[in-house]
């Protein structure tokens, strides 16, 4: 009979020194685990921890709105970013190679020899 003791539950008179507000910081809390998760499961999707990586390689092409596009390259420590412009190149120079789109969009490079 021990088991069955009578259980004593809070009453509303008990709960008047309690913040009401407390409840807000336990959703402030669920709200910044909830934003670190996303950014972990971004991060995992496109591959993107390579950035935080020191040796590693990586480049990165930006296309804009109005055209205008941005190649950012980070090569170990160092990141350089560049912008293409619509101007043409000036200067002299030699033939590297040719460049083919195949029927499926892919582009190949042969350099030449």
């Amino acid at each position: 009979m021990r088991y069955f003791k009578k259980r004593r539950f809070l009453k509303v008179d008990d709960m008047e020194g309690e913040d009401p507000l407390t409840g807000l910081a336990n959703l402030f809390d669920l709200g910044l685990v909830f934003i670190v998760g996303l950014l972990l499961m971004i991060f995992a999707t496109y591959h993107l921890q390579d950035l935080f990586s020191k040796s590693s390689n990586i480049t990165i092409v930006k296309k804009m709105k109005n055209g205008e596009m941005e190649i950012i390259t980070k090569k170990a420590r160092k990141i350089k970013a560049m912008r293409v412009t619509r101007q043409k190149a000036k200067g002299e120079g030699h033939r590297l190679g040719v460049a083919y789109q195949l029927e499926d969009g892919t582009m190949v490079y042969v350099p030449d020899k």
